[in-house]
């Protein structure tokens, strides 16, 4: 389950600027934006976060997940598709192998929602 090194990986950016701060807030939501090519699933996703986080600086802060689609351009047919997920991403016009990918391979902190006040 890769979503667990993920998580970690979040939490260990979201400290390092948690700790640069002059008054360390309380964290309530983490914004993520998530590719549909990046095989995370949301759930676990959560899952994962709920449990590292517990008796944290983080504990219990929520993940908000904005699921982006995967999106392709087909230089032979100069069109974007949506490639079907599976063993073929191939282009449903003229079948050129994927090659070009516009969106879905992202994973980032769009932004934190939190309060000064503890």
């Amino acid at each position: 389950m890769h979503e667990t090194d993920m998580t970690k990986a979040l939490i260990m950016t979201v400290r390092d600027w948690y700790s640069s701060q002059p008054e360390q807030p309380k964290i309530d939501k983490i914004h993520l934006i998530v590719g549909e090519f990046t095989c995370v699933e949301p759930a676990s996703l959560e899952f994962a976060f709920e449990v590292q986080t517990q008796n944290t600086f983080l504990a219990g802060a929520k993940l908000a997940i904005q699921s982006k689609p995967l999106i392709a351009f087909c230089h032979q047919c100069q069109a974007e598709y949506k490639p079907e997920i599976g063993l073929h991403y191939a282009c449903p016009t003229c079948h050129s192998p994927m090659e070009d990918i516009r969106s879905g391979r992202e994973l980032k902190i769009d932004r934190l929602e939190y309060s000064n006040s503890q």
